[in-house]
């Protein structure tokens, strides 16, 4: 083996190692007897499942409302992915077909926009959803990360330009307008980069801390991100293990669709970027 090749290999397994190991530790932790952060043994000498247990059952101390949180996340998640899936859509078609005045300085603002992270316009969303009295509602979540879905609209937009307009044009020919043409014809073509774009609009949604955290107050309203951060942080982080349990738990769907639909993904993000 050429040393080029056998160095290619190691850096790549080295990055595996680095990747999968926090992952590794966490599920092992969550069946380790005890809460501890540290353990002397990587591989957990006794078994338990009681993490999981406490997560849904009422504790001595105090009752955990993992479900609530759960219940909560996937509304978020669901609802946003929907609304921002068709938001993007809908803005990458008019900038894919159309040609009005203004478009091009207008897909340099978006990508200007774009470009910075969105916890820094956080103090403007706290302002105008306490002035519309929306704070501790997880609808008012939803409304965040949808009125942003449209800045995420770039590869949604280089595969639309991949989708050959000849099927527009015999289209149009017999009647269609532009909505049917969107439905009937677009759409259906389009089944990889909606699947790259529910999905990435899902997980954002599914996994932000910094929002939900900053328009959730009470514990009952939380996400799982700020349920599970509130749990380590309340007890000084002598809950590890079952904090671990519930890490577990919000990866397990999450990994289901990405592994389900990795095709879709990849068809999607190689079709968008093609043209983007």
């Amino acid at each position: 083996m050429k040393p080029k090749i056998f160095f290619s290999y190691l850096l790549l397994g080295t990055i595996g190692v680095v990747a999968l190991y926090p992952a590794l530790w966490t599920i092992l932790s969550s069946f380790r007897v005890g809460n501890s952060l540290f353990s002397d043994h990587f591989i957990p000498v006794e078994w338990t499942l009681d993490h999981y247990r406490d997560l849904f059952r009422a504790r001595s101390t105090r009752q955990i409302p993992y479900a609530n949180w759960y219940w909560n996340t996937l509304k978020v998640a669901t609802f946003s992915m929907i609304i921002g899936t068709l938001i993007q859509l809908l803005t990458a078609y008019a900038f894919s077909r159309f040609r009005f005045k203004g478009r091009k300085q207008m897909l340099m603002m978006v990508l200007v926009l774009g470009m910075f992270p969105g916890f820094l316009s956080i103090m403007a969303v706290f302002i105008i959803l306490n002035t519309l009295g929306l704070l501790d509602n997880t609808w008012a979540l939803v409304l965040v990360y949808s009125a942003g879905a449209a800045l995420g609209m770039f590869v949604a937009k280089g595969f639309f330009d991949t989708i050959p307009r000849s099927l527009e044009e015999a289209a149009r020919m017999d009647g269609a307008g532009h909505m049917t043409i969107f439905i009937r014809i677009i759409l259906p073509l389009s089944r990889p980069i909606i699947t790259y774009i529910s999905l990435t609009t899902f997980a954002g949604a599914w996994v932000d801390f910094i929002f939900a955290r900053a328009i959730l107050r009470t514990p009952e309203n939380w996400t799982l991100a700020v349920g599970l951060w509130n749990l380590v942080d309340s007890y000084n982080s002598t809950e590890f293990t079952l904090f671990a349990a519930g890490c577990v738990l919000v990866a397990i769907p999450i990994t289901a669709l990405f592994m389900y639909t990795q095709r879709f993904l990849v068809d999607g993000l190689t079709a968008g970027a093609s043209k983007g």
